[in-house]
């Protein structure tokens, strides 16, 4: 996933823990009449299934890191393209090769899989299906060299749309959806200055699946697997497509999950949303930042829960079904 730029703030942060515990009280009271209080577990409001979505995690970490140009690669990408020929009603694969600044030359396929492909007005999804080659933010630096396993940055959204798709095949959208997986976001390095990331996403941005491609709305969904499940709005999505930010953060506060999906804005992050904003495509970025592992060779499954899956996974499902 992308890099961290500015921090912004938009909205104090005024919660006592008395007023916490308070509505958690209440809460609990409602559901409990419902018969559903489980401490610590999100109950189901869509079709989504969060606990598949987590055996996707694992199906994809099976494979190895995901390094493009890699046999872990092949096999994800392979598995991705089955999976969503198995659910879609069209499936596209874009093939290209990228030379990178060091002469590497990297086969990058990205997936759009897609559902009620004639209809014009649509809903883009983007998730990113690469892992990064080197474990650079580590800690220690015996560790730098190492692949990153990528179960959240990386397996966590793919996961999550496999899991859509399960949903999308049995209950078709009423409205296009494009489920886009991205190949070498996280190849080169976000700092001082872009090198060799995002491909996948700039490659679309500039072969888009129709001239005039103009989405309603997009959504970028990045590292929304992890157990300790905090979503900001993020700086550029505000900025660019305040409205879209506005229609997913209010589809959580309707589904019970405000206090996952934040209303206030604390990272600006350069990620696949960037070039596909410039590209006129309303599309805004879902993404947890504060997430320890990142680019560690710690982004490992048991950092994932099936609880933020579902969470997630029943926003985006939300946004495209209504229901």
């Amino acid at each position: 996933m992308g890099a961290r730029g500015t921090t912004v703030s938009i909205l104090p942060s005024i919660v006592t823990r008395e007023s916490v515990v308070k509505v958690q009280t209440l809460l609990c009271a409602a559901a409990l009449v419902l018969g559903a209080c489980h401490r610590g577990t999100a109950r189901a409001h869509t079709a989504f299934d969060g606990r598949m979505a987590l055996a996707y995690v694992k199906t994809q970490l099976d494979f190895g890191p995901r390094i493009p140009a890699t046999e872990g690669a092949r096999r994800c990408g392979d598995w991705i393209i089955a999976q969503m020929r198995a659910r879609a009603d069209t499936v596209v694969v874009q093939s290209w090769t990228d030379t990178t600044t060091t002469g590497v030359v990297l086969p990058l396929r990205n997936v759009l899989a897609r559902w009620r492909p004639q209809a014009t007005e649509r809903v883009l999804y983007v998730t990113h299906w690469d892992t990064r080659p080197v474990s650079d933010d580590a800690t220690d630096p015996r560790e730098r060299t190492l692949p990153v396993p990528g179960a959240n940055d990386g397996a966590s959204g793919t996961a999550m749309f496999v899991a859509l798709g399960d949903v999308l095949k049995r209950t078709p959208p009423t409205v296009g959806v494009d489920l886009l997986f991205v190949d070498g976001e996280d190849y080169g390095q976000f700092t001082p200055t872009l090198k060799d990331v995002l491909l996948g996403s700039t490659w679309f941005a500039s072969h888009l699946p129709s001239e005039g491609y103009r989405p309603l709305f997009g959504v970028l969904w990045d590292m929304i697997g992890q157990t300790d499940l905090r979503l900001y709005e993020e700086g550029n999505s505000v900025q660019k497509a305040p409205e879209v930010v506005s229609r997913v953060w209010q589809t959580a506060a309707d589904l019970g999950y405000e206090e996952i999906f934040i209303p206030r804005t604390k990272y600006t992050i350069t990620d696949d949303h960037v070039p596909l904003l410039a590209a006129g495509l309303r599309v805004i970025d879902v993404i947890d930042f504060d997430y320890p592992p990142h680019h560690t060779p710690h982004d490992t499954y048991d950092q994932v829960s099936e609880r933020s899956l579902q969470i997630v996974g029943d926003v985006a499902t939300a946004l495209v079904t209504g229901s």
